[in-house]
């Protein structure tokens, strides 16, 4: 893969601001990971892809990020420093934030699905992961149409629509 220069928002210090240089019109994403490899290959990946792309390196970050910024997919790990994954989607859901989420995580958040069933619509992949598999599930997500069921705010999508909810892991 060739490496175009770029350039992305950070969250991960108290400084806010819109990156200048990135394209009017794409998908706006935020990836949460607290790994800064995988944060900044992931980034470089959907950035090659055409999105939009600001990063954080934990949950306090992230929910910063979107307290100031309108994203049009929330893609977090489930192990972050300060703040959880599944405590970033509790805060989402609290504040009525309504954007489709993928928790990119090694290990199934299982106990808190278990706590807040409301998550089971979440999206799931399972690391580690291809690239080919994070693009395929983000085109998925971003361009399918919204399915609010039982008034949630998140996203009801999956790569394969018509496997049970607990198949909605992609691996």
């Amino acid at each position: 893969m060739t490496m175009k220069p770029y350039s992305l928002v950070r969250f991960d210090t108290p400084t806010l601001g819109r990156n200048q240089n990135q394209p009017e019109g794409s998908k706006h994403i935020l990836v949460v990971e607290d790994e800064q490899d995988l944060r900044q290959l992931t980034a470089e990946v959907l950035i090659d892809a055409g999105y939009r792309v600001d990063v954080a390196g934990d949950g306090i970050a992230a929910w910063t990020a979107l307290q100031h910024s309108q994203y049009d997919l929330l893609m977090t790990d489930q192990f972050l420093p300060k703040l959880s994954g599944v405590e970033l989607l509790r805060k989402v859901h609290a504040a009525h934030l309504t954007l489709p989420v993928i928790m990119a995580t090694g290990c199934l958040p299982t106990w808190g699905f278990a706590q807040h069933t409301w998550l089971q619509p979440v999206n799931m992949l399972l690391q580690p992961y291809s690239f080919q598999k994070l693009l395929t599930l983000v085109n998925n997500v971003l361009h399918a149409p919204i399915s609010v069921a039982d008034g949630l705010p998140l996203r009801s999508l999956s790569t394969e629509p018509a496997l049970p909810p607990m198949s909605r892991l992609t691996t």
